[in-house]
């Protein structure tokens, strides 16, 4: 085993972990409420060193040259208070009622592989809950993996993020003196779905950071073919870091991104009929019209696409995780409702971005298109 130097008072991991504001709140460590009632089933847990991570990604709240301290640092645009892992497992305990699932995410550093193994196992013996972790594939081992197994985690996910290797070099490799790998990465894909099985990974992906629809349609099917789930995001930039100034991708190519996400998911060999126009914009699904309906106004295509509960539906739902609460809602937390589609079929049409002009749809998105509505919180 490695050994590690650790400073016996400093609130680290595995005694000591990070938890997100909307976990903190569901725990009641946090006072607030969530916008439109949605909520957080899944508590979302991260390890934490005085030394931080090691890794430098762009767009991260955590990225080792964002200045500041590290113990300051937020992520995903949120505080992440620091709390014992003892107490967190014995509140866990005590509102089990209102969870479905916890999920601890590794940072870029050494101690993490150990430390992980070590946090899952006290998880498992404290909550009747199931277990996820997000790896940090660079300093993972296969032999970590199936010591995570072994230590009760039954579902993986692995932030890939980029949807091109440039991009995935440009913002988390080489480029930017990170250690990251989109080689390696899917190598390590590749080893989790053999040890916990493809329908037990979710790899993270996240649009808007400079890719074309056809790019990422293209991992996304790289990623099916594994057998392994995409968990789509919106970029949100993170005040400080190196991407700080990048604005969100438009809501539309975000709503047809999750779309096709979720056709080519559920609708074996449908992408092969998508239909992309010379800006690399997708404009056609590839389904038969009434499908094609009835895929959008169920709505799940637009809710948060995350780990499971028992019950096999989403439990890691992330509120408002890489939006502002409020009408531009891009992973529902909740079944949309009819306002809530007739605004998602107007955003789906729209590829204005200021300098591209809308194609010829060869698609109908209903007579309720262009109509959109506003919320005003209650």
């Amino acid at each position: 085993m490695d050994q590690y130097t650790v400073d016996a008072g400093a609130k680290e991991s595995p005694e000591f972990v990070k938890l997100s504001l909307a976990s903190a709140m569901t725990l009641d460590l946090a006072p607030g409420r969530f916008y439109r009632g949605a909520t957080n089933p899944c508590i979302n847990l991260l390890l934490t060193y005085t030394e931080g991570c090691s890794a430098n990604c762009s767009y991260c709240g955590l990225a080792r040259e964002r200045p500041g301290k590290y113990s300051e640092k937020s992520f995903i645009k949120v505080d992440w208070p620091t709390q014992p892992l003892g107490e967190l497992t014995r509140l866990m305990r005590e509102r089990s009622r209102r969870l479905r699932r916890v999920c601890l995410s590794m940072v870029t550093n050494a101690r993490a592989r150990r430390d992980s193994v070590e946090v899952i196992r006290t998880l498992h013996d404290g909550v009747d809950l199931p277990l996820s972790v997000l790896i940090s594939p660079t300093m993972t081992r296969e032999d970590d993996l199936v010591a995570l197994k072994e230590a009760g985690a039954d579902r993986i996910g692995i932030a890939i993020d980029a949807a091109t290797e440039e991009i995935f070099d440009r913002y988390r490799g080489k480029q930017v003196r990170g250690p990251h790998r989109w080689g390696h990465y899917w190598s390590v894909v590749d080893t989790a779905c053999r040890i916990f099985g493809p329908a037990n990974i979710g790899i993270h992906l996240i649009v808007g950071l400079g890719e074309s629809e056809a790019d990422m349609v293209a991992t996304m099917r790289r990623v099916n073919e594994t057998g392994a789930q995409v968990h789509l995001f919106s970029f949100f930039a993170e005040s400080g870091s190196a991407m700080s100034d990048v604005p969100q991708a438009p809501t539309g190519q975000y709503r047809r991104m999750q779309l096709a996400r979720h056709i080519i998911e559920r609708f074996e060999h449908a992408g092969d009929a998508f239909v992309f126009n010379e800006e690399e914009r997708l404009v056609d699904f590839g389904l038969p019209q009434a499908e094609l309906e009835a895929a959008i106004g169920a709505g799940e295509a637009f809710m948060t696409s995350g780990c499971p509960g028992r019950d096999g539906t989403v439990a890691c739902n992330r509120p408002y995780g890489n939006c502002l609460p409020g009408p531009d809602i891009r992973n529902y937390p909740f079944k949309p409702n009819h306002d809530d589609i007739r605004l998602i079929r107007s955003q789906l049409r729209d590829y204005s971005n200021g300098c591209v002009k809308e194609p010829a749809l060869t698609f109908r998105l209903g007579k309720d298109a262009a109509e959109s509505v506003l919320y005003e919180e209650k």
